[in-house]
């Protein structure tokens, strides 16, 4: 494979991160895994990168949620989205600053931590918005909680499955590159 080639595996571990939210948002419906993203964003990109990719699949969230499930074209539900998009890209930050803070830590362990503290902010976010401005702290039960935690975790799990795949699938083409290469043929 050629440089160019390779190159294309972080334009298509993007592309597949923005496909993978809107899929999620419509099999989902009205819960896009943010915390999951986050935590993806925050272990495989930089803190610019991963905040611009938040605001794309924030972006993507929105245009299947108005374009294609018909959310309301309310101004309540517009300042939800403004809510959301602020609490997905508060929980990246949280996400990438316990990345770095426990850079010591094996990756299971800096992805947990990492987990925890985008999953809270980012729910603590909404639940601010719904306290002082929105409404809604009725989707702040427990069982609704608890739901959402399991649709972040199962998403982390598949989420961090992927960029194995892709990062070992750059593995081997860059060891194919290196066995072809014309100084290990002479």
């Amino acid at each position: 494979m050629t440089d160019r080639q390779i190159a294309w595996f972080r334009p298509l571990w993007l592309g597949l991160l923005i496909v993978g939210s809107a899929a999620l948002t419509t099999g989902y419906t009205c819960i896009t895994p943010f915390a999951a993203f986050a935590v993806i964003a925050a272990t495989t990109l930089s803190r610019r990168d991963a905040v611009l990719l938040t605001v794309a699949l924030w972006l993507t969230n929105q245009a299947v949620g108005f374009g294609v499930l018909n959310y309301p074209w309310t101004a309540r539900a517009c300042a939800w989205g403004v809510a959301i998009g602020a609490a997905a890209v508060i929980g990246t930050l949280a996400a990438h600053w316990t990345v770095r803070r426990f850079g010591s830590f094996r990756a299971p362990a800096q992805t947990g931590v990492a987990f925890v503290a985008a999953f809270a902010l980012y729910q603590l976010t909404l639940y601010a918005a719904a306290v002082s401005m929105l409404g809604g702290t009725e989707a702040f039960s427990a069982p609704i909680i608890g739901q959402v935690l399991l649709a972040n975790a199962v998403t982390l799990v598949g989420l961090v499955g992927l960029y194995q795949l892709i990062a070992g699938a750059r593995f081997l083409s860059r060891r194919r590159r290196a066995h072809a290469s014309p100084a290990r043929l002479a």
